[in-house]
């Protein structure tokens, strides 16, 4: 399973390097330990954050780290289906992408994902770690977001990382999150860490987008008290 799952990783995101970054050489390193191994990938191209930014008229680099994590995001959608950052972040211990002055770790031991700041970067560098006797595998993974027809479906949004400087309180806030999900049939909308929410963030997500979007199943989780009352005023509105 753990062979299974580097095969998958190290191929998506070599490929992504190879037809995405523009940049004439890849680095590549691999480490195996007593109890992990680990690849790391770089390249000195035009840098993910900022491809998807300037192919998709985005207003900067965090909102293209928003749609990044959506899944089936893709500035090649004629070759590519935009799965592979989704997937491979998700089948790994820890995943970290760089680019640009950002770092976005994804830990699945916890589970959770970081956005910090980090030493600007040109390019793209993604490292990727697994244990040895790690007993995930590719298919649970697979089967977690595809539906029966094994179509990438369902996606996972987390709402902290919509977070501004006096949380999520805006309507514009919540047209970024819903931003690029109607490929869609279930979105999970994480609210860990996410303390309260405006009404108007609310309204626009539970009443507003949802009702021009039936189709789209919404399921919410780790939502505190006082974000299920707004979240429910929300919805109550709507079905008046």
């Amino acid at each position: 399973n753990v062979k299974d799952i580097l095969y998958y990783a190290f191929t998506e995101m070599m490929n992504n390097a190879i037809e995405h970054s523009k940049s004439e050489k890849v680095e590549v390193s691999m480490k195996k330990t007593a109890s992990q191994i680990s690849f790391e990938i770089a390249d000195r191209g035009v840098g993910i954050f900022n491809n998807i930014r300037s192919r998709r008229n985005l207003t900067d680099n965090s909102e293209a780290i928003e749609t990044l994590l959506k899944g089936r995001q893709t500035t090649d959608p004629a070759r590519h289906s935009g799965e592979g950052i989704f997937f491979t972040s998700r089948v790994a211990d820890v995943f970290r992408i760089k680019s640009s002055s950002k770092m976005l770790t994804f830990d699945n031991s916890l589970p959770d994902i970081f956005l910090s700041g980090s030493r600007v970067l040109v390019g793209t560098k993604v490292d990727f770690v697994i244990d040895k006797n790690s007993t995930r595998t590719t298919s649970e993974i697979f089967n977690a977001f595809t539906d029966e027809s094994y179509a990438f479906t369902k996606t996972q949004v987390h709402i902290d990382l919509h977070k501004g400087g006096s949380g999520c309180i805006s309507r514009s806030q919540a047209r970024r999150v819903v931003n690029s999900l109607d490929p869609f049939h279930e979105v999970i909308m994480d609210f860990r860490d996410v303390d309260s929410v405006g009404q108007g963030f609310a309204d626009e997500i539970f009443r507003v987008w949802q009702n021009s979007h039936p189709e789209i199943k919404i399921k919410v989780e780790n939502a505190n008290d006082n974000v299920m009352f707004m979240i429910n005023h929300a919805k109550n509105t709507g079905a008046r």
